[in-house]
């Protein structure tokens, strides 16, 4: 079991085709059905995607799930060729899978939920030193199924609800005890860029699919 989290760009003056495409799109569905991925999900904020799927064997390209998807987005350069999306970078997991059965849902979820927020960029990597001594010291639980990652200073999380919390199956990377005993104290309200409206931190956004296996008779 592997998750993947990607971003891409709706081009300018496409939007709308571009959400209606990867709507009517079959090819999450059918990565899913086929079982070569137990969710698969997609969120779009202001002209930006997220895809966020979890492979069951060998990795799926992003490609693969967003089907033909390629005339509807920007592309992105820095590597050796052009892409369409870019990978987003695991900061922050509270559990992760072990095995397909660890992973499976044991009770319905309710709602997958993408969000996002920008991080201060001189905070960045104190933002990843305080979320990887979390992860790995085991300081306190959370949302089994979260997770949450970053491409520039950019955050996107996801989630499911009702929550479920256990204690991860895998290993410890760390044996030392450097989370603050109150998380309060890593003063995270310093970490995050403001919104316009003067929030802080994620704000929800839009789901364009979500699936499971489980839904789809898989599981």
């Amino acid at each position: 079991m592997k998750r993947m989290i990607y971003r891409g760009q709706l081009a300018k003056g496409r939007e709308s085709e571009g959400l209606a495409f990867l709507r009517d799109n079959e090819g999450a569905r059918r990565l899913v059905s086929g079982g070569r991925l137990m969710t698969a999900a997609a969120f779009h904020w202001e002209g930006r995607l997220f895809l966020y799927y979890e492979c069951t064997g060998a990795d799926v390209a992003p490609e693969e799930l967003a089907g033909e998807a390629g005339p509807f987005l920007m592309d992105w350069p820095g590597g050796e060729e052009l892409r369409k999306w870019v990978p987003m970078i695991d900061v922050f997991h509270f559990n992760e899978p072990v095995s397909r059965e660890h992973w499976l849902r044991k009770a319905p979820v309710e709602q997958r939920v993408g969000r996002v927020a920008h991080l201060r960029p001189e905070m960045m990597s104190s933002y990843i030193y305080y979320h990887y001594q979390l992860q790995e010291e085991r300081a306190f639980l959370g949302n089994k199924y979260e997770m949450i990652a970053m491409h520039e200073n950019l955050l996107f999380g996801y989630q499911e609800f009702p929550k479920v919390v256990e204690e991860p199956l895998s290993p410890r990377k760390l044996h030392t005890s450097g989370t603050p005993e109150n998380w309060e104290d890593s003063r995270m309200d310093l970490h995050f860029q403001a919104w316009p409206d003067g929030h802080l931190y994620f704000k929800p956004i839009e789901t364009v699919f979500a699936y499971y296996a489980g839904d789809e008779g898989e599981a």
